[in-house]
């Protein structure tokens, strides 16, 4: 019950975090611990690509359905020749628009430590992976409180 406690107080802080290792930034507060466990994990967001100008494209498409529609019949038919040629030139380059959006995938490498600190309380923290910084079991620890987050590095 309070492995879970701490995942969920602690995961949103860092979540949208942009801390690079490599920034100096105010530490609150400094708790020196050991790693009971440790857990690589891997989530996956799975999207499309976005596409910009989409409709200037569809609407290019319509004037060039309709200026060739315009070509066919006369009078009344003209004017059917250019909707109709209109709707089509929309709808093929609306469709085409739609096969080029390649799908893309992202792993995030994330890493769950249950880390028991030096005065006895368990506190869970997951985290992005560090290829430069692995963690293993009883690796000394020190867990770096931020206004909006928290950080796990090896202890020097």
């Amino acid at each position: 019950m309070k492995k879970w406690f701490w995942i969920l107080l602690i995961f949103p802080m860092f979540a949208n975090a942009a801390y690079q290792r490599n920034q100096a930034r105010p530490v609150n507060q400094v708790v020196f611990g050991s790693v009971e466990t440790v857990r690589y994990i891997s989530q996956h967001d799975i999207g499309r690509a976005q596409q910009g100008n989409d409709g200037w494209k569809t609407l290019l498409g319509a004037v060039v359905g309709g200026v060739i529609g315009h070509q066919f019949g006369g009078g009344h038919g003209r004017q059917v020749a250019t909707v109709a040629g209109a709707a089509a030139g929309a709808g093929i380059v609306h469709a085409q628009s739609q096969n080029v959006d390649p799908i893309y995938r992202v792993e995030y490498k994330l890493v769950e430590l249950l880390i028991k600190t030096d005065d006895g309380k368990l506190i869970d923290v997951i985290q992005d992976v560090d290829p430069d910084m692995l963690f293993g079991s009883e690796d000394k620890v020190r867990i770096l409180y931020f206004d909006d987050g928290v950080r796990v590095d090896k202890e020097m």
